[in-house]
C-alpha cells in the first residue's frame, strides 16, 4: 500500500472548490450568525465564553489521544493567563495544566506571527516536560529520527496488528517540514483559510514529525490557523471537543485520505462539516454561559456561603455525574452534615430540587434549565 507522500506530486494536495462550496458557505455562515450573538454579551461574558472554549480544546484533544487531564486545573491556568476571575476557576497548580494552557494561548493570541519550526518545537516540549511518553523515553523538541524504525500508526487487537498510516522517513523530515511550514506562513495564498487549516491538519499528520503528540499539536497548529483566519484570538469554540465526538469517523478519513490521491476533497469536506457542528454545539455552552449570568443577576442580594456559591458554579459549568450530599462533602472538604445543610437551604430557596430516593438521592439546578429554555425560545 503506497501512501500520500510516496506519491509523485507530494505535497502538492489539491480539492475540488465546487464540491466543498455548499460546506464552506455553511460554516462560513454559522460562524458569523454566532460570532453576532457574541457581540452582544458584553466583554466578560466573552472572555469567559473564550475560556471555556480554550479549556474545552485543551481538555479534548488530550482525550481523543486517550490522555486525562484535571478539568479544574486547566481551566484555573487558563484563566490565570488570561487575566480574568472565574469564581469555579480554583484549581491547583499543575505543572502540566500550565504548559498546556501556555501552548493553546500561545497558538490562538500570537495567530499574527509566522510559524516556525523552534515554535513548534517548544509546543512538543510542553506536551512532554518530563522527557517520557508514558514509561518509554522520547526525543523532545526535536524531529524524529527513527532510531527505532519507521514511525508508524498502529492498532493492536490480542495478538493482530494493523497499520493504518507509515510517516515519511527521518531524513526527509527537513525539507518537508520546511515546505510544510512555507505554506503555512504564506500570505499570498488564495484558499479559504478553512480549507488551508484542513489541509495543513491532514498534512501535518502525514508528516508525524515528532515521536509523539502528533495528533494534539496538529490539532494546535489547527487552532493557530482559524485564529488567523479569524483574524482573532478570541476563540468561541472547541473543534477538538467536536472531534472527539466523531472520534471514529476523524480516524477513517484520515486514514482514507493517508492512503488515496492527492485529491483530498472528501477529507477537506469532512472537516468543514466537522467545524460547522462544533460551532453550532458551542450554543450549548454559551447557553449556559448566559444561564449562570441571569442566575446571579437575580440572586445578586441572597447571602450565600463560598462553598454554596462554588458549588453552584460548578453546576453551571457542567458538574460530572450527579450532584449528591456526598460529592458536596468531598469537594468542599466539610462534614455530611454540614454539605446536607448547605444543600437543603438551596432547596429552600427553589435553586436546587431533589430527586430520587435513598441512595439514588441527588440534586439538580432548576434555573439551568429554565433559562436554557429561555434562550433557545
Amino acid at each position: 500500500m503506497r501512501f500520500i507522500h510516496q506519491l509523485k506530486g507530494w505535497p502538492c494536495l489539491r480539492w475540488d472548490a465546487a464540491e466543498i462550496e455548499d460546506e464552506l458557505s455553511a460554516a462560513s455562515f454559522e460562524l458569523g450568525k454566532f460570532s453576532g450573538r457574541l457581540n452582544a454579551i458584553g466583554f466578560n461574558l466573552q472572555q469567559e465564553a473564550v475560556c471555556e472554549a480554550l479549556s474545552s480544546e485543551i481538555l479534548q484533544s488530550a482525550a481523543i489521544e486517550g490522555e486525562r487531564l484535571n478539568r479544574d486545573d486547566v481551566r484555573s491556568s487558563v484563566a490565570r493567563r488570561m487575566e480574568i476571575a472565574l469564581a469555579a476557576a480554583k484549581g491547583s497548580v499543575s505543572h502540566e495544566s500550565e504548559a498546556r494552557a501556555d501552548m493553546m494561548l500561545d497558538a490562538t493570541r500570537k495567530w499574527d506571527k509566522p510559524m516556525t519550526l523552534k515554535r513548534l518545537c517548544a509546543w512538543h516540549a510542553a506536551l512532554f516536560p518530563t522527557g517520557y511518553s508514558g514509561l518509554v523515553r522520547i526525543a523532545v523538541g526535536k524531529l524524529r529520527n527513527d532510531k527505532e524504525g519507521p514511525m508508524r500508526v498502529v492498532s493492536r487487537h490480542g495478538m493482530m496488528e494493523r497499520v493504518h498510516f507509515v510517516a515519511p522517513d527521518a531524513d526527509r523530515l527537513s525539507g518537508e517540514i520546511r515546505m510544510f511550514l512555507d505554506s503555512v506562513n504564506d500570505a499570498g495564498s488564495a484558499a479559504p483559510w478553512l480549507v488551508r487549516a484542513a489541509i495543513a491538519h491532514l498534512w501535518f499528520l502525514t508528516l508525524h514529525p515528532f515521536d509523539d503528540g502528533n495528533g494534539r499539536l496538529a490539532r494546535a497548529l489547527t487552532e493557530y490557523l482559524l485564529a488567523k483566519g479569524e483574524r482573532s484570538a478570541m476563540r468561541f469554540y472547541s473543534l477538538s471537543s467536536q472531534i472527539q465526538k466523531e472520534k471514529d469517523s476523524y480516524y477513517g478519513e484520515l486514514e482514507r485520505a493517508q492512503r488515496g490521491t492527492l485529491d483530498v476533497t472528501r477529507w477537506v469536506k469532512w472537516f468543514l462539516g466537522c467545524h460547522l457542528r462544533a460551532v453550532k454545539s458551542a450554543e450549548t455552552q454559551l447557553a449556559a454561559i448566559l444561564a449562570k449570568a441571569d442566575f446571579w443577576r437575580e440572586h445578586a442580594s441572597d447571602v450565600f456561603n463560598e462553598n454554596q456559591r462554588g458549588m453552584l458554579n460548578r453546576l453551571f459549568d457542567g458538574f460530572d455525574g450527579n450532584l449528591t450530599s456526598s460529592k458536596w462533602a468531598k469537594i468542599c472538604k466539610v462534614s455530611q452534615d454540614t454539605a446536607s445543610r448547605e444543600i437543603n437551604a438551596l432547596v429552600e430557596k427553589g435553586i436546587l430540587r431533589q430527586e430520587g430516593q435513598g441512595r439514588s438521592t441527588h440534586y439538580v439546578l432548576l434555573h439551568a434549565h429554565a433559562a436554557d429554555k429561555k434562550h433557545h425560545d
